[in-house]
């Protein structure tokens, strides 16, 4: 055939011949492929993944958060002010638990901190004038000097005295565990252009008198601190001592085919540091409180432990729409033809008489010339040509 001959046989056409194949075992196999297949789409595609839905994810969100409480350590009573960092109500903040006071911190010279490295020393040679360890507290003097009764240290320029490990540990965990904390949570799908609020909008003082209850009480967004640890599945005194991360994860999954008033907030909590790893658990920062004492400036630090919330918003919103519908249709319709696929590939491949199944189910019909009458024909069982229509469906046993 030459290449003119290719290009017109490209615009024949094709149609599918019936051959009624009597094998129980592969007339099982079709209609098990086909019931999958329908299965498949029906429970997963539409009622489960909700196919018929135009979808959108990502909602636009807001956080607001406000803690309220106040507790005693061994030193002093803490407010609000003092132990939520930072103090903006974001979605991100930390209620300090626990912290270590170096107090009266100034500007002079002293030794440094055994538990720097490279701190040790034996004589001045040791401690190079005017170098910076990144690790350390100051800039070295260039003097080695005593640091306890039997160490020698490299003396530095730097607030002194230095953290160290003798340092103050007072604990406000007594009465944390009754703090609360309000998140106020606004989203908006633009697609659909629909908000809502995870608050009960009510005039009657609601949010004075509440507290979160999934059953009672779901847009009253006020919880407990202790609460929060514990959906976490976390002990608080544990937290406490070495501090934490804990997710709040807010998730809004909406059905906007059904009311306004059926979609709804779901809250979990979860420990977000990973404990198992002691290199990297807990949670800790430093912060200090200045002033001036005999006309110098002097410093008080604070080694803070805390509980850090993280406030995460997912959301997603679904609504009918007649393009996705049509496609996953279409696409269920054109998928019930695998089993037919399935079952002529086991045909051709591995029945014993796949020649002759091969031969009946597929023929080549040239162009007839001009003049020359039409005849219906097929092949029977005998091998020779019907000439009625009714015999073209022919039954193949294998």
């Amino acid at each position: 055939m030459g290449c003119w001959d290719y290009f017109w046989e490209f615009w024949d056409y094709e149609t599918p011949k019936v051959i009624v194949v009597k094998n129980r075992t592969l007339g099982v196999i079709y209609r098990l492929v086909q019931l999958l297949i329908l299965v498949y789409f029906i429970w997963y595609v539409f009622i489960i993944q909700k196919g018929y839905q135009e979808s959108e994810s990502g909602p636009e969100s807001s956080v607001i958060t406000k803690v309220k409480g106040v507790t005693r350590s061994e030193h002093k009573v803490w407010d609000v002010e003092e132990y939520v960092k930072p103090p903006e109500g974001g979605s991100v903040f930390s209620i300090i638990t626990r912290v270590q006071v170096t107090p009266s911190q100034t500007q002079k010279t002293c030794p440094e901190t055994t538990r720097v490295e490279n701190a040790l020393c034996s004589s001045d040679h040791n401690c190079a004038q005017g170098k910076m360890d990144m690790l350390g507290n100051g800039e070295k003097t260039g003097r080695c000097v005593a640091y306890n009764l039997t160490d020698k240290t490299c003396e530095i320029m730097a607030w002194c005295p230095v953290e160290n490990g003798t340092a103050v540990s007072e604990k406000l965990g007594k009465m944390a565990p009754e703090f609360t904390i309000l998140i106020k949570n606004n989203i908006h799908f633009p697609r659909f252009r629909f908000s809502k609020g995870n608050i009960k909008d009510s005039k009657d003082g609601y949010l004075r008198n509440c507290t979160f209850n999934e059953t009672t009480d779901l847009y009253c967004p006020i919880f407990k601190l202790g609460f929060i640890v514990e959906q976490a599945g976390e002990n608080f005194t544990e937290l406490a001592e070495k501090g934490g991360v804990i997710g709040v994860i807010i998730n809004w999954n909406c059905n906007l085919d059904l009311p306004d008033s059926d979609c709804n907030p779901r809250y979990s909590f979860r420990r977000l540091d990973p404990k198992w790893a002691q290199a990297s658990s807990g949670y800790n920062y430093r912060f200090a409180k200045y002033y001036k004492c005999k006309g110098k400036s002097t410093r008080t630090l604070f080694k803070a432990y805390g509980i850090r919330i993280d406030v995460i918003v997912h959301g997603q919103a679904g609504k009918f729409s007649l393009i996705p519908t049509i496609i996953n249709l279409a696409t269920a319709l054109t998928s019930v033809g695998v089993g037919s696929f399935l079952c002529d590939w086991i045909l051709l491949t591995f029945m014993n008489k796949n020649e002759v199944y091969s031969t009946r189910k597929f023929d080549q019909m040239s162009k007839r010339p001009e003049g020359t009458p039409v005849t219906e024909f097929s092949t029977n069982d005998s091998g020779t040509q019907a000439s009625s229509p009714e015999d073209s469906k022919v039954p193949v046993r294998l």
